[in-house]
């Protein structure tokens, strides 16, 4: 080989590897402003909502993730304060040409008189036309607050879960479909059990995360009694992010985040496991797995990785099976049934990273 050939073997070499190190230099600045907007995104609500930091990060993981969250609390705990913060922080483009009937954020306070046409909207007749026109119900927003979800019927429900799993509403055979951005958070109330539909487990396993929430410690109740009149007027003073941001975030996360086969050994034989434990009535389905792996892929990027890691796994397998596992007659304990069930996959995925 000629020393010519040599020197443009070289260079071509060189010139492979700046273009691999350039592509990783953007890679890792598209994650680094999608994550900026997720913490953008979160600053907002954590100034209107006082001492629910958790919360409010796991409310922000499902929404990028494309998940729903079910919150089981209090009344006035903040919940319909952390969805319409939540909303209000999502705007326009400026320059966007989305229909109009869609909104930032609408409630639904759910009764047993309700029905399914005063959720997901009704045809109604237009004399000056002579022509009946779609009037959107209240689904058709970003951020859905299903208040006391479990106080509907279970022809409401049905309807949910139509827009819940494939964002789209069905009214007289005639299908609608939601945003691309459509997010619900429901509540219920875990002490009051008359007049209440359950959820049926098709529903439940539509939630990404079932989220307990307790009452804030004492500072944080303190912080909410000194700065109300302050937190009132801040609506219009701090920062939003625009729906194509969120949208984009969604895609930049899944595209640069990597889930080793590693991390998916590990949730399968999580998953194997709770279904064979005696201590388990019913194991998560194989569905629960498949959403939680975008729930992963933004809790490692809010934690500054690309990749997704054990510790990922840890904090949010909880939230993902607590309300998806059917414990056998006497077993209350779900977190020491998860545990035992983890240990044995999370020794091996630590083995597989050490080597």
């Amino acid at each position: 080989m000629t020393t010519e050939s040599l020197i443009d073997e070289a260079v071509a070499a060189d010139d492979a590897t700046d273009a691999v190190t350039a592509i990783d230099v953007n890679s890792k600045e598209k994650l680094g402003e999608s994550v900026a907007v997720l913490n953008t995104l979160m600053n907002t609500v954590q100034q209107q909502v006082l001492g629910r930091n958790e919360v409010i990060e796991l409310a922000i993981i499902a929404l990028v993730a494309d998940g729903h969250v079910l919150l089981e609390d209090y009344p006035g705990s903040g919940k319909t304060t952390l969805a319409k913060a939540l909303g209000e922080a999502i705007v326009a483009d400026e320059d966007s040409n989305a229909d109009s009937h869609i909104l930032p954020f609408r409630r639904i306070q759910f009764t047993p008189d309700l029905l399914p046409s005063d959720v997901t909207g009704v045809p109604v007749f237009d004399s000056s036309s002579n022509a009946f026109y779609f009037r959107h119900g209240p689904l058709f927003a970003h951020i859905v607050l299903a208040d006391e979800i479990n106080r509907t019927s279970p022809k409401v429900q049905s309807a949910m879960l139509e827009a819940m799993g494939e964002k789209q509403v069905t009214v007289d055979n005639v299908t609608y479909p939601l945003d691309d951005l459509f997010f619900v958070i429901a509540t219920q109330n875990p002490l009051d059990l008359v007049g209440t539909y359950p959820l049926p487990t098709p529903q439940l396993d539509r939630f990404l995360f079932k989220i307990s929430m307790d009452h804030i410690d004492r500072e944080a109740e303190l912080d909410v009694l000194n700065t109300y009149n302050s937190r009132r007027h801040l609506a219009g003073e701090l920062a939003t992010v625009t729906r194509s941001q969120v949208l984009a975030a969604r895609q930049i996360i899944d595209q640069e985040v990597t889930i080793s086969p590693a991390i998916k050994t590990a949730l399968v034989d999580i998953s194997r496991n709770l279904r064979t434990d005696d201590h388990v009535l019913q194991g998560n389905s194989t569905r629960s797995m498949v959403l939680m792996l975008p729930a992963l892929q933004v809790s490692a990027a809010l934690r500054g990785r690309d990749y997704v890691s054990a510790d990922d796994i840890e904090l949010l397998l909880p939230r993902v099976l607590g309300h998806r596992i059917e414990l056998a007659p006497g077993v209350t304990d779900i977190h020491k049934v998860l545990k035992e069930n983890m240990r044995e996959p999370m020794e091996m995925l630590a083995r597989s990273t050490l080597s």
